[in-house]
């Protein structure tokens, strides 16, 4: 990876993290899809400039990045929601700091105000981004839309609806220019056929945006927030196994390059927890085994979002398979010590490390003896790298306290957010 070669095509990103999130349930399934298709028709129709088009688009695939459980997006898919505010808040704080996402953000802020008769123009006294109130047309005519090939027989009614709300919860422009669209079989046969992205793609699929190192770990270590500030329960782990891993890198003998490429690796391991319900992540007790079913999944669903990211062959290779074992024990793949690359055999005990050590809601950390014993377990059963795990005992306080040291600023940055919320 050299510098200014890392190109990240930003519909490839875009795309697969708003595919995770509608994971989270079938019946949420493409539902940040189909409110970026439609952003992009209504967009097209009211000709809005290049600049403004991708920004309403990128916003409508990550609209509900801050509804963090099913409950949330379950309610969501109510024509009348009930306080929709939070969650369009929380997105905007997860997005803002974000570079690709900073202008979306503002966007994401407010896409449930509605017009009321102009005075959605403006909210404590600031002007409303008109992108905010296509959102919101889009995204109250995407939970209209029931999934079947018949989507042409629901048209009429979703137009009369349109229609009955225009001006109270929709700007009159744009209802009129959803009812223009509405005379056009493909838009609905795009969506019911989920041909969605071909046209998105056509639309955002050759922009792309150069990187150096350095600003994609800045980037991965923002989006790493929106991964962590999922749940009270995981908002510092994706930190504290970074830390632990690069300490890890530098002792087994990564280049300082290297274990930047790692620390990337390691903000994003647990991109996949996007898709799992905050109502698994935090629940206290043992999980069931349907619940332990769906939780493994979050590997799998990382190794998605980055695997079609041609510049992070290495990063998806790190991180996406951090839930392997040298036995073939693991998951997703079930592979073994010859498909694992140092880096993924670095970043499997920086995250068992992590887990074990670190305090949760429910539970405090072990202690040193008990952690170096967990850890010797799983090498004698042969699922560890037994070098790894003794290079990390052997400068055991040292990589305990850079884990700490990062937790404890992930813990103040998680603070400020719940408080921002509140």
């Amino acid at each position: 990876m050299k510098k200014k070669d890392l190109l990240l095509n930003i519909w490839d990103l875009v795309s697969s993290l708003a595919k995770t999130f509608d994971m989270m349930s079938p019946a949420v399934a493409d539902h940040c899809q189909r409110v970026a298709y439609l952003a992009l028709r209504l967009g097209e129709e009211l000709n809005l400039p290049p600049g403004e088009l991708r920004d309403t688009i990128v916003a409508g695939a990550l609209h509900d990045v801050g509804a963090f459980s099913l409950n949330e997006r379950l309610d969501l898919l109510a024509f009348e929601e009930n306080s929709p505010t939070q969650h369009a808040l929380a997105g905007y704080l997860l997005l803002k700091d974000v570079p690709l996402f900073s202008r979306a953000a503002s966007l994401v802020r407010f896409h449930h105000l509605p017009w009321g008769q102009g005075s959605g123009a403006k909210e404590n006294g600031k002007p409303v981004p008109p992108g905010s109130h296509i959102l919101h047309l889009a995204d109250r005519v995407a939970v209209s839309i029931s999934s079947g090939p018949a989507v042409l027989g629901q048209v009429e009614g979703i137009c009369e609806t349109v229609s009955r709300h225009k001006g109270d919860l929709f700007v009159p422009e744009y209802a009129d220019a959803m009812l223009r669209i509405a005379k056009k079989d493909y838009v609905w046969l795009d969506i019911a056929s989920q041909t969605m992205d071909t046209a998105l793609r056509k639309r955002l699929g050759n922009q792309t945006v150069e990187f150096d190192v350095d600003a994609m770990l800045a980037l991965s270590r923002l989006i790493c927030r929106i991964i962590d500030f999922k749940s009270e329960f995981t908002a510092t782990h994706s930190s504290g196994v970074a830390a632990t891993g690069v300490a890890l890198a530098r002792f087994a003998g990564f280049s300082p390059k290297k274990r930047k490429i790692f620390e990337i690796a390691a903000y994003l391991h647990d991109l996949g927890k996007l898709a799992i319900p905050s109502e698994i992540l935090e629940k206290p007790g043992k999980l069931t085994e349907e619940e332990w079913q769906v939780m493994r999944t979050h590997v799998y669903y990382t190794y998605q979002i980055l695997s079609p990211i041609k510049a992070f062959e290495e990063i998806t290779s790190w991180g996406a398979l951090h839930q392997e074992r040298l036995n073939g024990s693991g998951y997703p793949f079930q592979y073994t010590a010859d498909d694992l690359p140092q880096g993924a055999r670095i970043m499997a005990v920086a995250d068992v490390f992590t887990a074990v050590t670190e305090d949760r809601p429910y539970r405090k950390g072990m202690e040193r003896d008990g952690a170096i014993r967990e850890l010797r377990d799983m090498v004698v059963n042969g699922e560890l790298d037994g070098p790894l795990v003794e290079l990390l005992i052997q400068n055991y306080d040292e990589i305990k306290r850079i884990r700490e040291t990062s937790q404890a600023k992930a813990v103040e940055e998680y603070e400020k957010f719940r408080a921002a919320l509140a």
